[in-house]
């Protein structure tokens, strides 16, 4: 399994299920400071049509191509949901946000070979470790 850092730096492109309009919420304000840091990032919210001035999928599965890793933004109880979407789209990696854990994602994560973070803020992963973005050739 590959550590917080690891993922982070390895990825480009990051799908956020749970990624809102609202600039006072941390998913917006996290998912939109990782993108002005370079990541390329995929909101996906059924209820938006675009979100950090790209354009929003309402699931997952609607992602017409392949994502780094999902970066959740959704309460504990649907976690479990989400890696189960993350499996099925092929996801290498699941990470959820600081206060959002999942035993059974967790689990679910482990048995498919998908690394998995939890409780953890990607701002603060990429703050501490001084990550400055994807190295794109």
């Amino acid at each position: 399994m590959r550590s917080a850092e690891q993922i982070l730096r390895e990825a480009t492109t990051i799908a956020v299920v749970g990624a809102s309009r609202d600039a006072r919420k941390t998913a917006h304000s996290v998912p939109l400071a990782i993108q002005r840091r370079g990541w390329r990032i995929i909101p996906v919210n059924p209820y938006a049509d675009e979100i950090f001035g790209v354009k929003a999928y309402r699931s997952l599965a609607d992602i017409p191509e392949p994502v780094d890793f999902v970066n959740v933004f959704r309460p504990s109880r649907d976690a479990t949901q989400v890696v189960k979407d993350a499996i099925a789209i092929g996801a290498p990696a699941v990470w959820l946000q600081q206060d959002i854990v999942s035993p059974e994602g967790r689990a679910l994560a482990e048995a498919a070979g998908v690394d998995y973070v939890e409780d953890t803020c990607i701002a603060v992963v990429r703050a501490v470790h001084a990550i400055s973005g994807p190295r794109i050739p």
